[in-house]
């Protein structure tokens, strides 16, 4: 993929399984290229929610990667607005 081609992956990508065949596969190994573990990664990877450039971001600067995801991890609903 171009350096200037940005990919965008949004709760819309899981409705659209070609999409997210092509993008999951391509975020698990930047992520592990960065140094995730593969099960991290894959992990990762196929949550839309991720963010996959912040978190690459955080081991550039030698956070960890357990704990990149840690501390980008997507917080629960709070209680009673289900």
């Amino acid at each position: 993929m171009p350096a200037t081609q940005t990919v965008v992956m949004d709760a819309d990508s899981t409705t659209h399984p070609g999409l997210a065949r092509q993008i999951v596969p391509w975020r698990e190994r930047r992520l592990q290229e960065a140094g995730f573990d593969a099960g991290l990664a894959r992990a990762l990877a196929g949550d839309p929610r991720s963010d996959l450039h912040a978190l690459i971001e955080l081991t550039e600067r030698g956070c960890p990667p357990a704990l990149a995801a840690r501390i980008l991890a997507p917080q629960d609903e709070p209680r009673g607005r289900r």
